[in-house]
């Protein structure tokens, strides 16, 4: 395994690890906020579970730019390349977006969730509203992982 390749898999554990840790933190906060309001009124339940749900996505999207970069580096599908350290480097540079983005955003976005199963709580008809407030953090995750795709399959294996 040349040193290229192992800088391209730091980049795909980080992109994978950081965004999952943002999207754990977002998804547990909002968690917390609607298992008190559930306890009170169960038929809430569907409603805070969509804002629960929110959080998640930049765990996905780490997960995305992760794969990405396994298989352009041939890791997943059996013929892993010789990287040199610049390509390695730009595999790794490339997961930083999501990476960072992820772990902030999927945090943010369960703080905004959270904060929306209060919305939900008080005036159920307005979760519409808790939920467009939440999913505009998401605008930002998207954004991020689409720099790093961008990146990954512009760099020549």
């Amino acid at each position: 395994m040349t040193n290229g390749l192992v800088l391209a898999i730091i980049g795909a554990a980080l992109a994978a690890l950081l965004a999952g840790i943002g999207s754990a933190k977002g998804v547990s906060l909002v968690g917390e906020a609607a298992s008190g309001v559930v306890s009170v009124d169960p038929s809430k339940f569907s409603k805070v579970l969509v804002l629960e749900l929110l959080p998640g996505t930049q765990g996905l999207y780490g997960l995305i730019a992760a794969m990405f970069i396994l298989l352009r580096t041939g890791v997943l599908g059996g013929g892993a390349a010789e990287l040199t350290v610049q390509q390695g480097l730009g595999f790794l540079a490339a997961s930083l977006p999501i990476a960072v983005v992820g772990l902030i955003s999927g945090i943010m976005q369960g703080r905004t969730a959270a904060a929306g199963v209060s919305i939900t709580a008080k005036k159920p008809d307005h979760n519409g509203k808790a939920i467009i407030m939440a999913a505009m953090v998401e605008t930002y995750a998207i954004l991020a992982l689409l720099i790093s795709v961008l990146m990954i399959l512009n760099i020549t294996v």
